[in-house]
């Protein structure tokens, strides 16, 4: 039975950009509010900034490993744990994320830009051939990353459809568990078949470096797993960032402009965006391996720990005015990227992206401007990951 996304948890709710006024209440009374997650098991729910980074950043105090497998009829939850970085501890997580890190480094992305560039100027020039109105979504938020991350990765960018359609339904909360279960292990079955075939024969892409490089270090199992968060991830992220994002420059124009005309502006409007919308509502849930105490509240050996980022990103112990998006603020360390050993691997490609496809949307369509209010604005609610359904533009 699906459940409608009013009434999933809080902690996964937003109201347009913000997070619910009932969770920035939580985050300022003391201590810690106990809720159910959207699986109806309890936990201590984190709202503050400082605590925030505690949690997150405490591998030893608070586990992702000891979390219990969501039960999904006919998927074996340890096939499905292999590889996903996020559903493991050190040591098995730092053995298979230090296999990653060389291709994400700044400077190795820093060499994809000019590739990215052509990728965002190629869907520019299509959306002002086809003329306005553009579904920024369709057009140009969705495609850009899912090709970035096709490339990158070695996936057939024909497949597009397919996996995204995929991925959607992975991350949608309000639908059926064994629906959810059922995506699940068609999204393993596709990639176990590029897995089969970068094994076959690598290639230059990620997958073939993987194989050629540390076949012998992984497992199939967990190569299916590494592969499979990074194609979600990678595109589903920044495809929201850059529609709700756009979204919300539109309704600064001031800040839209300095954009559009300060290259040095693009690294802090970045790194604001993502502090401003924190699109991950939640990071990946914890157990508490012993007794233990965050915000002054005693937490049992055992227990599930939330932590909600996009409160905590609202938090004035990080920002002063936090719940006004401002790009000229200097650059705060936000945790929309999660914070510690599970800081996300992809963050310098996904700044890449956004750097380079924010001036260049704004720059190419100087008058653009939302079809509809903000109050008619189509938000992607009940989703692990928030944004924007459409977002149809004028210019």
């Amino acid at each position: 039975m699906s459940v409608d996304a009013s009434e999933l948890p809080l902690h996964v709710q937003r109201d347009q950009f913000d997070p619910p006024a009932e969770i920035s209440a939580l985050r300022d009374r003391p201590g810690l509010e106990r809720v159910h997650d959207s699986l109806g098991r309890e936990a201590w729910l984190v709202t503050r900034y400082d605590d925030a980074r505690e949690v997150l950043g405490d591998a030893t105090r608070f586990s992702n490993q000891r979390v219990p497998a969501v039960p999904m009829p006919g998927v074996d939850p340890e096939k499905m744990r292999a590889g996903q970085l996020l559903a493991l501890d050190p040591p098995d997580h730092t053995r298979l994320r230090r296999l990653l890190t060389g291709e994400f480094t700044v400077r190795r992305i820093r060499r994809l830009q000019p590739r990215v560039q052509e990728i965002v100027d190629e869907h520019l020039d299509a959306m002002a051939a086809a003329g306005p109105p553009a579904d920024l979504v369709t057009d140009f938020a969705l495609p850009i990353p899912s090709l970035v991350i096709c490339e990158l990765l070695g996936v057939p960018y024909d497949d597009r459809d397919d996996f995204q359609t995929r991925a959607s339904k992975q991350i949608d909360l309000t639908l059926p568990m064994a629906e959810r279960g059922k995506v699940a292990l068609e999204s393993r079955e596709y990639m176990g078949g590029l897995v089969d075939r970068a094994v076959a024969s690598p290639g230059d892409d990620l997958l073939g470096m993987l194989v050629r490089e540390h076949g012998d270090d992984v497992t199939r199992d967990e190569l299916i797993g590494i592969a499979s968060l990074l194609l979600i991830a990678g595109h589903e992220t920044t495809a929201n960032m850059l529609a709700l994002g756009t979204l919300a420059l539109l309704r600064h124009p001031d800040q839209a402009a300095l954009l559009r005309e300060d290259p040095d502006a693009v690294a802090p409007a970045v790194e604001e965006l993502m502090r401003f919308l924190s699109i991950v509502h939640a990071a990946v849930p914890r157990v508490a391996v012993d007794d233990s105490e965050v915000g002054g509240e005693r937490i049992a050996g055992g227990d599930m720990v939330l932590v909600q980022l996009a409160a905590a990103d609202r938090d004035r112990a990080l920002a002063d005015d936090p719940d006004q998006l401002d790009i000229g603020r200097a650059a705060a360390p936000h945790v929309a990227f999660g914070h510690g050993v599970h800081h996300c691997l992809g963050a310098p490609l996904a700044r890449m992206e956004m750097a380079t496809a924010f001036p260049a949307l704004l720059r190419r369509f100087p008058t653009l401007a939302p079809v509809h209010d903000v109050a008619r604005a189509d938000f992607r609610e009940g989703t692990f990951i928030y944004g924007m359904r459409s977002l149809p533009l004028t210019w």
